[in-house]
């Protein structure tokens, strides 16, 4: 839904599950357990992570390799919350994520933009759908981790918890389309008076 919208804004799309889902890859590369800070920390403070973008889509590198290809693996579904709650590990992708904003207009994807990345914007939008839905729609993109539980970890986290911003527009897509769910944003975004010009 958001890489259509950023499409049809002709704005970049940033993923920032992608982001630290990459991250969580590299602590499985190096063998840093996701529940230690400290070595998280120290891996994270070695690595070249680079955030840029191609073809109007963020992308991150990390020490030059990309890994895109690892991002849906097993292993990165089960631990990417557990190095998601880490501090110092949100401070900087936090960072990079806000840095992108300073270049572009972006449509960002995540579970604490609205919260924490950028509580500031006037342009929020939660999206829900059931949690029937939401699993069907994660094993299409081959993603088989336990819903409910990652939503309580994300919750419970003492650093930027998955929450329903007090002023984001919240839609249920459990019976839209992405069209459909794109319609109503766009037709949101112009009622708060986002210039669009010929969009």
């Amino acid at each position: 839904m958001a890489r259509a919208l950023a499409r049809k804004l002709r704005y970049v799309y940033v993923n920032t599950g992608a982001m630290y889902r990459a991250v969580t890859w590299l602590a499985l590369e190096k063998d840093v357990p996701p529940v230690d800070a400290g070595r998280m920390q120290q891996l994270l403070h070695f690595t070249d992570l680079v955030c840029d973008v191609r073809d109007g889509e963020s992308t991150i590198l990390l020490d030059g390799i990309d890994p895109a290809p690892h991002l849906l693996s097993a292993g990165v579904n089960a631990n990417v919350s557990a190095i998601a709650s880490i501090p110092e590990v949100r401070r900087l992708l936090t960072q990079k994520q806000r840095s992108f904003a300073f270049d572009y207009d972006v449509v960002m994807e995540g579970r604490d933009i609205g919260s924490a990345v950028f509580p500031e914007t006037p342009y929020k939008f939660y999206i829900d759908a059931s949690a029937e839905v939401r699993a069907q729609r994660r094993a299409r993109q081959g993603l088989q981790d336990a819903i409910a539980a990652r939503d309580k970890q994300d919750s419970t986290r003492r650093t930027a918890p998955l929450v329903i911003a007090e002023d984001a527009h919240v839609i249920d897509s459990s019976n839209l389309t992405i069209e459909g769910v794109v319609g109503e944003i766009f037709g949101r975004l112009k009622q708060k008076g986002l210039p669009l010009g010929e969009l």
